[in-house]
C-alpha cells in the first residue's frame, strides 16, 4: 500500500529553502538568507543588519541579506545544520549549541575560563580563537566570519538569593545545551537540566523548574522577570558565538563578493559586540526597575566547585595545556 512520507519540520524547511536558494535571478542580484534566535531588537539582528548594509552599499544593491530572526525558520541547532548543508547562508552559533557538533568548542564553556570582557575578546580574536574556528570550519563545512558575544551569564531563581554553592542545593536550574555547563551546575549543587529554552517560562511558572542561567538581555526580552525574583552574579560564563557562513554558498559567490563578505564580517562583529554591551546595560537598568533583586556571590567558592569540571572535561577540549593557555593570560 502506498504511503505518503511524513516529513519533519526541518525536512520541510530544507526542501523549501533548497528550491528558493537555487532559483536563478535574471538581474544578477544575490539574496543570502540568514537566521538567528534573537528578537528584532537583539544584538544579533544589529550584527546582521550591519553586514547587510555593507554588502548592499558596496555592491550597489546587488547583494543583500534576508534576515529571519526569532527562530522563524529554524532553531539554533537546525540553523547550524542548514548552514552546513548550504540551505541558508549564515547563522550565529553559540558555543552551547556548537559543542554538540564540535566538542572542542566546549573549551569556551568551561566555568570562569574568562575573567573579563577584554580577556574574552583577546582569546577569541587571537590564536586560540583561530584554532577553534578551524575545527568548526572543518566539521561544519563553513567559514567563521567572526566571534560574536552573547553576554555574561548569571544565575536566577524564584526562591532565594544565591551567595554560595550550597544555596543551590535542591534547586532545579535550566542551563544551555552544553554538557560542560550541565556538569558545572551539578558541581555547584543544583539539579541541572538542558530543557528547551522555549519551554522555560512555563516550566518556572508551573513550578517544574526553580530558575535558570542567562544574560540580562534574555532575562528581560523573554519576560522572565514575571516569574522570578533573584539574580545572583555568578558570572560563570562569557558566552561566545561563532558567526558561521556556508562554504557551499560562499564558493558560489563572485570573488569580489567573497572578499567583501569577509571584510564585512569583521565590521558586523564589532557592531554586534557594541550592541551587546550597550543593550546589556540597558537591560540591567530595566530589570532593576521591574523589581528584581541582584546580589554578588562568594565567587571563590564557586571556582573551587568548578575544579572537578575541568578535571573531567580537559581531555575533550584539547587538554590541560590548552586550558592553561587561556587561564595564564587572565588579568588577575
Amino acid at each position: 500500500m502506498f504511503r505518503i512520507p511524513i516529513f519533519t519540520r526541518f525536512q520541510i524547511i530544507y526542501i523549501l529553502f533548497f528550491f528558493l536558494c537555487c532559483s536563478s535571478n535574471t538581474n544578477d542580484e544575490i539574496t543570502i538568507k540568514v537566521s538567528h534566535n534573537g528578537s528584532h531588537q537583539h544584538p544579533h539582528q544589529v550584527g546582521f543588519e550591519k553586514l547587510s548594509s555593507i554588502l548592499e552599499t558596496e555592491t550597489n544593491g546587488n547583494v543583500k541579506l534576508e534576515i529571519f530572526p526569532a527562530s522563524q525558520i529554524a532553531s539554533e541547532e537546525e540553523a547550524i545544520e542548514m548552514v552546513k548543508l548550504g540551505v541558508i547562508g549564515s547563522t550565529p552559533a553559540s558555543s552551547g549549541a556548537l559543542s554538540s557538533f564540535v566538542p572542542e568548542v566546549d573549551l569556551f564553556n568551561l566555568p570562569f575560563i574568562f575573567d573579563s570582557l577584554e580577556h574574552f575578546y583577546n582569546i577569541v580574536d587571537g590564536p586560540i580563537g583561530k584554532e577553534i574556528s578551524t575545527k568548526i570550519e572543518t566539521q561544519l563545512d563553513c567559514i567563521v566570519l567572526g566571534w560574536w558575544f552573547s553576554g555574561i551569564r548569571n544565575t536566577w531563581n524564584s526562591e532565594k538569593p544565591i551567595y554560595k554553592p550550597s544555596d543551590l542545593a535542591g534547586l532545579k536550574i535550566r542551563v544551555i545545551g552544553s554538557s560542560i555547563v550541565l556538569d558545572t551546575f551539578n558541581a555547584f549543587g543544583a539539579q541541572a537540566t538542558n530543557m528547551s529554552f522555549g519551554e522555560l517560562y512555563s516550566a518556572i511558572q508551573q513550578g517544574v523548574l526553580d530558575g535558570a542561567e542567562s544574560d540580562h538581555i534574555d532575562l528581560l526580552v523573554e519576560k522572565f522577570y514575571e516569574v522570578t525574583k533573584y539574580v545572583s552574579y555568578t558570572e560563570h560564563l562569557y558566552l561566545s558565538v561563532a558567526l558561521i557562513f556556508s562554504r557551499k554558498q560562499f564558493d558560489k559567490l563572485p570573488s569580489n563578493v567573497q572578499q567583501l563578505l569577509i571584510k564585512a564580517g569583521k565590521e558586523a562583529t564589532l557592531a554586534q559586540r557594541i550592541a551587546m554591551e550597550n543593550k546589556t546595560k540597558e537591560a540591567l537598568y530595566a530589570l532593576k526597575e521591574k523589581g528584581l533583586v541582584f546580589n554578588k556571590v562568594e565567587k571563590d567558592l564557586f571556582k573551587e566547585k568548578a575544579e572537578i569540571v575541568y578535571a573531567k572535561n580537559a581531555e575533550n577540549v584539547g587538554g590541560i595545556g590548552m586550558i592553561n593557555r587561556i587561564t595564564s593570560s587572565k588579568s588577575d
